[in-house]
Order: structure tokens, then sequence, then C-alpha cells
């Protein structure tokens, strides 16, 4: 192995460590808290959740052993079956992803008939949507014989070994990431572009309520003034990152891997098997950080994951204090005798 193959194992190993305790985490937070479980986009959180695992525990490690065997790992069943639920799930977790974004858009533009909008029936039929769609490209790709070992991505994804069926793997490669990268972005970019729209206006208007009391109080300490200046700005740009977060995060993770498999459509541009690797790592990375842009980082998330760890630790601190005054019990016995 090359010092870049090993390099780009360590990585990989790194990624599915921190993917599979995030989502993991994920997972125990949304079946502790009955509030979470009660919020409609806490179904498109689980689904997310649910794809990610599953691609940590599958296709993650089989691109792993591709790296540091530089072969298929495993016989062509086992890897027909990674390659098949590798297409499922990026597809279901970029709807996903966009659902949420959805939610969102009608919870902040439509507040008042959110409720009545957006139920746990209308979540449950957009998650069949996503289904539906996603597990109908990997059904015509394994119909097609289209999935199998590919050694520039080190893993078993969408492939074609046959010349001849060329020109239509081309037209449904162009398709799937068009009906599932390029449909999601736009969705995403639209949706959070409303969302952004709508906050800035809120944020006007408490910015104007905010200077009129400053110009009203004339004794107010300078320090409060400040203060109460610099939450302004903080208000100002508090929607800007989060949703450059959820677009930008979405757009460095999938696009350079896509970029690449509709480069690599084109015979007359080489591609280095190092980049493809990288560019695979990268859409792997969306794993990685689906659970700290959607779900840990939020307060409720905060508050639900520290409970349990605080209740792990206090459960520990119990068991060993117990077992010392056995010991100790023990001990005295021992003596007496």
């Amino acid at each position: 192995m090359s010092i870049w193959e090993v390099i780009l194992a360590f990585v990989m190993v790194v990624l599915m460590l921190v993917a599979l305790l995030a989502n993991v985490l994920v997972l125990m937070c949304f079946l502790y808290s009955a509030d979470i479980r009660k919020q409609v986009p806490g179904l498109f959180i689980l689904n997310l959740t649910f794809c990610n695992l599953l691609m940590t525990v599958s296709s993650m490690p089989l691109t792993l052993a591709g790296i540091i065997y530089k072969r298929q790992p495993g016989g062509d069943q086992i890897c027909h079956a990674v390659g098949f639920l590798e297409t499922f799930l990026t597809t279901n977790s970029m709807l996903s992803m966009a659902a949420l974004s959805i939610d969102r858009w009608i919870a902040v533009v439509f507040p008042l008939s959110y409720h009545s909008k957006m139920r746990y029936r209308d979540a449950a039929l957009i998650l069949s949507y996503t289904w539906l769609h996603s597990v109908s490209f990997p059904i015509v790709a394994a119909s097609l014989s289209w999935v199998g070992f590919h050694h520039l991505y080190a893993s078993c994804t969408l492939y074609n070994k046959r010349p001849e069926d060329r020109t239509q793997f081309v037209i449904f490669t162009g398709v799937f990431h068009t009906l599932s990268f390029l449909l999601s972005l736009i969705v995403l970019c639209f949706t959070y572009l409303k969302v952004l729209k709508v906050a800035r206006f809120h944020c006007k208007r408490i910015d104007v309520i905010t200077m009129q009391t400053l110009v009203l109080l004339v004794d107010i300490h300078p320090s409060v003034r400040e203060r109460c200046l610099e939450e302004q700005k903080r208000r100002r740009q508090r929607a800007t990152k989060k949703i450059s977060t959820f677009i930008g995060t979405f757009i460095l993770c999938f696009a350079p891997y896509v970029i690449t498999r509709l480069v690599e459509l084109s015979s007359s541009i080489p591609i280095n098997s190092h980049w493809g690797i990288i560019s695979k790592c990268l859409a792997y990375s969306k794993v990685v950080s689906d659970p700290f842009v959607y779900s840990l980082l939020r307060n409720q998330y905060k508050k639900t994951w520290k409970d349990i760890i605080n209740k792990i630790l206090k459960r520990s601190s119990i068991n060993s204090s117990a077992l010392t005054s056995e010991s100790h019990n023990r001990n005295i016995l021992q003596l007496n005798e």
C-alpha cells in the first residue's frame, strides 16, 4: 500500500467510527425523548439516521476493504447487494434532506397553518414517495446488471462492464443524478432561501423595535447598549449561518462525487484513482455531518443526549460505589474471621 492508500484507509476508519457513534446517539435521543418523537420532523430525521447507519455498516466497510486489497471484497452477490443498497440509501438520504427543508419552509413561511399542512400522515406520505423514488433506480440498475465493483472508487456501486450498453448507461446515470442530487439541491435552495428571506424580514422588524427602545432609554448604560447591538448583529448572522451549513454541506459532500461520475462517462478525460476514492470519501462524510447538522447541535437534542450521558454515568458511578462497599464488607468479614 502507498502512503496515499494508507491515509485514505485511515480516513475511512475515522469516518466509520464517528458516523456510527453519532447516528446511534441520534437514534438514542429519538427513543429517549417523547417530545422529539411527537414532532413531525423527527420522522424525517429518523429516516435519515436509518439510511446513514445502514450505509455505515454496509457500504463503507466494503470500500475500506477495496482500498486495502485493491480488488472486489467478497463475492459477486454480496457486492451486488451492497451496490443496490448504496444507490438506494444515497438517494433516500438526499430526498430526506429535501423533505426536512420543505418542513422548515412550511413551518417558517406558513406558521399558522403548519399543523394542518404537515401532519404525521403527510410526513408518512412524503417518506413513502422517497422510498419508492429511491428504490426504483437500483431496481432498474440491478435488472440490467449495472451494479458491481468499481475500481476507480474502490466500492460496489453503479458500474457498467458491457461496452454495448454504454449509451443506455450514460442516459441512466444522467437521469439518476438529475432526479436525486440535482432535484434535492433545487428543493434545498428554493426552500431555505425562502426561509432566509422571512428570517431577515423578522430580524429587520426586531432591529427597528430595538433601535427605537435604545433611543427612548436615554439613561441606559453604554455596555447594555453595546450588548443589544451585538445581539442584533448575531441575530442577523444566525439564520444565514444555519442555511449556509445546510446547503453548503450538501454541495461540498455530494457534488465532487456526482461531477466525477458524470465526467467519468466521457472516455476522453482520465480520472486519477486517488481522486475517485477521495470523492467517494467526501460523499461518505455526509453520513458523518448529518447527525450534527440536523440533530445533535440543536438545543433539544443537546439536552436529550446530555441527559442520556449523565444517566449512564450516574448509573455506572452507583454500580462502582456498590461494588466498592461490597468489597469493603467482605474485607471486614475476613478480618473478623
